[in-house]
């Protein structure tokens, strides 16, 4: 391990076996989460042929993420990580399969679906914070930036190639069977984490019967997030700034699109997006400045620059070009954020900590995307996706302006 340790290069933390069974378990459960949210809907619209229902299918899924996100941090701070990673990926393989047996068979109810999407969610919500918390368990700690892009590259990469593949395979075998091959996804996931090989995971010291309840771990949890101004101060600055970009580029940028330069340009905008996200993760991996959180929410100001071109000047030879820096920029913050985090906060509260911070995430984007349309009818879509763009910049230069994000610097 100590000689491991003094190669600190891009591709180090693929030699640890831990550490490539986690990646490639994270991607391939990013990929099949991917083609759940199109196969899914698919499937909903085959069945019913109504929006509402779609609506309320994936709604119900995102409510089960919320609500048990807190519950999966608490879960993932008593118990061995990898094993929760198993059963999460096994509930979620099983409503799959239940979900596909349903559509397949012609048995498919909206209260079926409602509570298939349910259990999803739940299994969602139990294995984001214990994937998250995984990495510092698999490699030492001069590797953890490399470590973090590498997986954050994986994830880009499921996420990216599944909505296509849930699109693909929905349209050339029927939702049904899409949803079937989604849970043997899930399974090789599962698959994964089992081969995990960890030492103990650090958990609380005291004996299971003197620990308090599920609520005195969450509250453990929230204390250890507020008490560091960095860390809440950043995670508000991204429940406005996910909030913005939801409402702005997701809603409004669709909008624009649409009267504009069309669907098809947009789509190669936002795929260009994803591809900066890669070459960004890469390039986090090779470069590790001594104040990356701070450099990292400060290239969050790149983000409020397609909120204006689409609101002043929405042309694709514009769009192109920011959308694919805006990528590079997030995951550089993405991995920064990862590693401060894995750094700083400590191990057995680890988990709790990023269900706080990925709460923060979840709630504030279905806000946006709700808001932004009314507001648009109200104010005009080019006034609003300015005012959005100014209330991003007012949000990160706060953040900037805490000095714990100023002065935190990386061991």
């Amino acid at each position: 391990m100590n000689a491991l340790s003094e190669d600190t290069g891009v591709l180090a933390p693929l030699r640890v076996g831990a550490f490539r069974a986690l990646t490639l378990g994270r991607l391939l459960m990013y990929l099949a989460n991917s083609v759940t949210t199109i196969a899914l809907g698919f499937a909903v619209l085959e069945v019913t042929g109504s929006i509402v229902h779609l609506g309320l299918v994936v709604g119900a899924r995102s409510l089960a993420n919320v609500a048990l996100l807190l519950f999966g941090g608490v879960l993932a701070d008593r118990l061995p990580r990898a094993l929760i990673m198993q059963g999460a990926c096994g509930l979620a393989a099983l409503s799959q399969a239940g979900l596909a047996a349903a559509v397949l068979l012609d048995a498919a109810s909206l209260p079926l679906l409602v509570l298939l999407s349910l259990v999803n969610g739940a299994a969602a919500a139990a294995g984001l914070p214990a994937a998250a918390a995984l990495t510092p368990q698999t490699v030492p700690a001069a590797l953890l930036r490399p470590a973090n892009a590498l997986v954050r590259v994986g994830v880009q990469l499921g996420m990216t190639v599944g909505m296509s593949l849930g699109g693909a395979a929905a349209g050339l075998a029927g939702p049904g069977w899409a949803l079937a091959g989604n849970a043997a996804l899930f399974c090789a996931a599962g698959l994964c984490f089992a081969l995990l090989r960890l030492p103990a995971t650090p958990g609380p010291t005291a004996p299971a019967h003197q620990r308090g309840g599920v609520l005195r771990d969450l509250l453990e949890g929230w204390r250890e997030f507020t008490s560091r101004s960095w860390v809440w101060s950043v995670v508000a600055q991204f429940t406005v700034v996910n909030a913005v970009i939801s409402g702005g580029v997701v809603v409004l940028g669709t909008g624009v699109a649409s009267s504009s330069f069309g669907s098809g340009a947009w789509g190669l905008i936002l795929g260009l997006q994803g591809a900066g996200a890669l070459i960004g993760g890469v390039l986090a991996a090779r470069w590790q400045p001594r104040h990356a959180l701070r450099f990292g929410v400060a290239l969050i100001l790149l983000e409020a620059l397609p909120l204006v071109a689409l609101a002043e000047a929405p042309h694709v030879p514009l769009l192109l070009p920011l959308m694919f820096f805006v990528g590079m920029a997030t995951e550089q913050f993405g991995v920064a954020w990862e590693v401060s985090l894995q750094q700083n906060i400590p191990s057995d509260r680890l988990a709790r900590v990023y269900s706080y911070d990925a709460l923060g995430s979840f709630l504030a984007m279905p806000v946006g995307e709700m808001v932004a349309g009314p507001i648009a009818h109200r104010l005009g879509t080019d006034t609003t996706l300015l005012g959005m763009a100014a209330l991003l910049i007012v949000a990160t230069l706060a953040t900037l302006a805490v000095p714990g994000v100023r002065s935190l610097a990386r061991d």
